[in-house]
């Protein structure tokens, strides 16, 4: 069966509570968007303050110290979507939020070599505790896609490559994608992100997608939660 899963993308760590406290009972997994300001042009939590933002955020800091986890940790598994140019390098950092996965952006050059080498060479304990991801715009490479794909726990389809913002238009090629790696790595999970809406969902899932990642349709809803069942009952 496949999953509908609900993103937040904030600035500010008390909406994101805000929106885990509406999601409660509703939902197994969220989706955090963690954006830079400069691997997308977008930022959000922890960046998202300013010179308070990064690694000196208060919430963030108290989390790395093992003070506090994520918001009702108990009732969720995160994924974390990590559009940060420290992906690699801060990766225990980010390892520390508690994600149950965490997904990696293909970069350019250099980029995907270095990526490639880190899938290969993660430790086999923290493969056992998290799945890892590896997302795509509708221009990437497939064949690059494909070749990364054995090295990851699943495929982000990204229906855009807008990539870091909420409400973009979903591309067709997206969906020739998902088609596509469907039928040349049999077995593949794909998970699709940005776009989604209740017009196109069914087609989305009809192309072989397993999860649904919405944010958007569900939170400039006038009603998040009805949405999101909405969405809930297609699959």
């Amino acid at each position: 069966m496949a999953e509908i899963i609900p993103a937040i993308l904030e600035k500010n760590f008390n909406e994101i509570k805000n929106k885990l406290t509406a999601l409660r009972e509703q939902t197994k997994c969220v989706h955090i968007d963690v954006c830079d300001g400069v691997f997308v042009p977008s930022v959000s939590w922890p960046f998202g303050l300013g010179h308070l933002g990064g690694f000196e955020d208060f919430d963030f800091q108290k989390i790395m110290n093992e003070e506090e986890g994520m918001p009702f940790w108990e009732d969720f598994d995160f994924e974390f979507d990590l559009m940060v140019a420290d992906a690699i390098k801060n990766f225990d950092l980010y390892l520390k939020l508690g994600g149950k996965r965490i997904i990696f952006h293909l970069g350019e050059g250099d980029d995907v070599e270095k990526l490639e080498h880190f899938l290969e060479g993660l430790d086999m304990y923290v493969r056992d505790m998290v799945e890892i991801g590896v997302a795509f715009k509708p221009s990437d490479d497939l064949s690059i896609v494909s070749r990364l794909s054995h090295k990851a726990d699943f495929l982000h389809c990204m229906g855009s490559d807008k990539v870091g913002f909420q409400g973009e238009k979903f591309s067709d090629k997206a969906l020739e994608n998902i088609k596509f790696l469907k039928k040349d790595l049999p077995g593949i999970v794909i998970s699709v992100d940005i776009g989604i809406n209740l017009e196109n969902a069914q087609s989305i899932l009809d192309a072989g997608a397993d999860r649904l990642v919405i944010g958007s349709s569900i939170w400039k809803n006038g009603d998040p939660i009805g949405a999101l069942q909405a969405f809930q009952n297609l699959v």
